[in-house]
């Protein structure tokens, strides 16, 4: 069993920055790769961005340039520096562990990007 513990969701104005970090706990052996979906209102839950234990990393269209994932592979954590926030960026961001048997997710920490 995993789990995943999001924090550093919060407010921030249009172009402020935040930094939202994953920490996995239990049997975090068989993790190969770790990331990050968002779930906006009305929206469907979308991939952000993902990152292996080779240090592969996969990035949305919409966030490349801006966001930047990295894992700590020794902590079992990672984080997601988000930068150049838009207001489309305003949504519940949820951690998820892919392992080879299933993946985890995490319950989720809120993003709200507005004046």
């Amino acid at each position: 069993q995993v789990q995943l513990v999001e924090s550093g969701g919060g407010l921030v104005q249009p172009g402020g920055s935040l930094r939202l970090s994953c920490a996995a706990s239990g049997s975090t052996f068989g993790i190969y790769a770790m990331g990050w979906y968002r779930q906006a209102p009305g929206k469907q839950r979308e991939l952000v961005a993902t990152l292996t234990s080779g240090g592969s990393t996969n990035y949305a269209d919409s966030v490349k340039g801006r966001f930047t994932n990295a894992r700590d592979n020794a902590k079992n954590t990672v984080s997601l520096q988000m930068n150049s926030l838009k207001p489309e960026a305003t949504a519940v961001y949820y951690c998820y562990a892919n392992m080879v048997t299933r993946g985890y997710w995490g319950q989720g920490t809120q993003v709200t990007v507005s004046s």
